[in-house]
């Protein structure tokens, strides 16, 4: 029965550090239910022989204690597997957590970077979009008659967008993985 619940530990941890998925949470609560209940089963075994070894008693001769002592060690080997299994899975949600708040964080720094890109540029489209008529004042952007106004605004919105990429690249924030 330990034998079972360490493969499904280490196919958990296989499967926990290689893609974690929320599904794994439910299955990893469950190992570690089925754990205490092993646990639970084991642990008065052990009082038992623990209390058999230690107080003599006239129904047992030398050679059944030592056969008591045997089974009392190997009642410890077993609660000490499924103490070691039950650490092994708390790590394993520790380690599921983490994962999946990384994956997130990146998701974030990735829409953020894209946010960071868009706002100047919206901005600007904001105030050329306001109509502005250059014949009532000269401060009401003289730029909307001339020829190439249209084309010059384009170009340094993607002068912007090319600059702040350039920076976020610099800063390793875009295409360069674990440098900060």
């Amino acid at each position: 029965m330990l034998e079972t619940y360490g493969e499904q530990v280490e196919d958990l941890e296989n499967e926990v550090v290689g893609r974690p998925e929320v599904s794994q949470i439910g299955r990893i609560h469950d190992l570690k239910r089925n754990l205490l209940t092993a646990r639970r089963a084991v642990w008065p075994q052990r009082e038992m022989l623990n209390a058999l070894v230690r107080d003599e008693t006239p129904f047992f001769g030398a050679r059944t204690q030592i056969y008591l002592r045997d089974c009392y060690d190997h009642t410890i080997q077993l609660i000490d597997m499924v103490e070691t299994y039950r650490e092994i899975a708390s790590g394993l949600i520790d380690i599921h957590l983490s994962s999946v708040s990384n994956r997130m964080n990146e998701v974030m720094k990735v829409l953020t970077i894209i946010s960071t890109i868009f706002i100047p540029l919206t901005f600007i489209v904001g105030v050329y979009g306001m109509n502005f008529d250059p014949a009532t004042s000269p401060w009401n952007m003289p730029e909307l008659k001339w020829r190439y106004g249209y084309p010059a605004v384009l170009l340094v919105m993607a002068a912007i967008a090319a600059g702040l990429t350039w920076v976020f690249w610099r800063r390793g924030w875009i295409g360069q993985q674990g440098r900060q």
